[in-house]
């Protein structure tokens, strides 16, 4: 049985964040979605170490990383984990709300951010109409959690569609239900607003090449958001993974991973070329 990567901890702006560092080459760093963790990245990091440093963390409020959950603590947490790495340049690949995360990092530090990947992303503007912008309904399950406790949200939760599965392998099904399980659920019991609700403008300054990924089966609103997203980006380009659903990675590993390679093969990582 293979050995398990190292977890490490950084103290930071007042949390302690989970992350593991791994391989050597330019770094990729992956950003998990809401309700998950570092260990989404799995089957990623197994294939990319050999090729790439590859680095992933809990981010706050997230996994094994303590404090409140926050987008805007997100960026400070990540340019923290950057310095302490010694990281001059990364790529950055952001899942669901992580993407949120990897976009608003590049806007502000374009100097760290060798390429992006956005996957799944969530609606980033200002809502056209009311809920018509949101595929999760935060309000009712933060209702849930206050009223019936984090179990019960677990398990509706786990039967939305941004949160199943499509592959029936047994390995990634255990997976996502011991990151959903682990879930402090702090943004939901906690008495502060939902930290995506904030709109973000100004993406075409992100001139970083952009890899905007959707899942073959994710919603129509997902889909919707990435294309909208994409015409926003001067760099942009688009994968759409076979049979898979919004958690790609974990639906598809494989394609997912040589989507990722061929990216980062053609921008900003000559030296992975064989």
């Amino acid at each position: 049985m293979a050995a398990r990567a190292s977890d490490w901890y950084l103290e930071t702006s007042g949390v302690r964040l989970r992350y593991r560092d791994e391989g050597r080459g330019c770094a990729v760093i992956f950003i998990h979605g809401w309700t998950l963790d570092l260990d989404q990245w799995e089957s990623q990091a197994a294939a990319l170490t050999g090729q790439f440093r590859v680095v992933r963390l809990d981010r706050r409020g997230f996994g094994s990383s303590s404090g409140l959950p926050s987008i805007a603590g997100d960026g400070t947490d990540l340019l923290a984990l950057c310095e302490h790495l010694g990281l001059d340049s990364a790529a950055l690949v952001g899942m669901s709300q992580g993407a949120r995360v990897v976009l608003e990092f590049a806007k502000s530090h374009p100097r760290l951010t060798s390429c992006l990947v956005l996957d799944g992303p969530p609606h980033l503007g200002t809502p056209e109409a009311k809920d018509s912008s949101h595929d999760i309904p935060y309000e009712h399950y933060r209702e849930l959690a206050q009223t019936q406790g984090l179990c019960a949200f677990r398990r509706e939760w786990s039967e939305h569609a941004l949160a199943r599965l499509r592959t029936v392998d047994p390995e990634a099904h255990a997976l996502l239900a011991r990151m959903i399980a682990r879930y402090p659920g702090r943004d939901l019991t906690d008495t502060g607003g939902h930290a995506d609700a904030m709109p973000l403008a100004g993406f075409e300054s992100v001139s970083r090449p952009a890899l905007v990924v959707s899942g073959e089966f994710d919603l129509d609103s997902r889909k919707r958001f990435a294309k909208q997203l994409a015409l926003q980006l001067p760099r942009v380009e688009h994968a759409e993974i076979p049979d898979a659903g919004h958690l790609c990675n974990l639906d598809n590993p494989r394609a997912y991973t040589e989507a990722l390679k061929g990216f980062l093969r053609r921008h900003e990582f000559p030296s992975t070329h064989h």
